[in-house]
């Protein structure tokens, strides 16, 4: 199809970490030899920049006070940790290194190092990509939908491991939803003693809620389909004893 756009079923590095920048409630900020969290006190601008509104005797800001050149250098850390109760529940972390200048009485940080922490591995964020990334749009309401499927519908988190492969459910005792972004939906498998992620990817990105209601559609009649993976089937004719 001429002029369709291409779209990964994964989300990059640096919109990942625009992600966690968005959606992050709080923050460890280390500047000057000391640390301090921040809790529902930044925004970031559209480059990436982030913002501190502070109380004028935080740590962060008696040390841009004090630099001699007004901007001390410092450590920004961002936890994102999955909304549904699973193992492990940190999914990733963002390290900023950069320092910080005051703005009309706000602590305006720039980025020179931008790292992301994943169960991969860590992945160090061009500069550039990462300040003309946008967050997913997903980032922010990802919570509440997440902690909805799984309370209010965890027939269809079941329904979606029949999209699983067998061996990946082997042994299984819960299935969670441990993340969604316009490009798929993460479930969290967990055994008794270890755990794994799956990615069901979506058929095409979901820019908004309602998209991502009519993509979840898709892989639910997928899924009615298909037939129930054999290990399961044996997990439930076992509970059935």
């Amino acid at each position: 199809m001429g002029g369709s756009k291409t779209w990964t079923a994964v989300p990059g590095a640096a919109e990942q970490a625009r992600s966690v920048l968005a959606a992050a409630w709080s923050c460890a900020v280390t500047a000057e030899g000391g640390r301090e969290e921040i809790v529902g006190a930044h925004t970031v601008t559209e480059d990436g920049r982030v913002i501190l509104r502070v109380p004028e005797g935080s740590a962060p800001l008696a040390a841009a006070i004090r630099a001699p050149r007004g901007e001390p250098s410092a450590v920004l850390e961002f936890a994102d940790a999955a909304p549904v109760p699973v193992r492990d529940r940190i999914r990733a972390r963002l390290r900023l290194a950069g320092r910080f200048a005051v703005e009309d009485g706000d602590l305006v940080f720039r980025a020179a190092r931008v790292v992301l922490c994943r169960p991969s591995g860590a992945v160090v964020v061009d500069l550039d990509e990462f300040a003309a990334a946008e967050p997913d749009p997903l980032a922010t309401a990802e919570a509440r939908l997440l902690t909805h499927l799984a309370d209010a519908h965890p027939d269809a988190v079941q329904r979606l491991t029949r999209l699983v492969d067998g061996d990946s459910l082997h042994a299984a005792v819960r299935v969670q939803p441990l993340a969604v972004d316009r490009h798929g939906l993460t479930l969290r498998i967990e055994r008794a003693r270890a755990h794994g992620d799956v990615r069901l990817p979506f058929h095409a990105p979901a820019d908004d809620v309602p998209q991502l209601a009519e993509r979840m559609h898709v892989l639910l009649t997928q899924a009615g389909a298909a037939s129930r993976p054999r290990s399961l089937q044996r997990q439930r004719a076992d509970g059935d004893r």
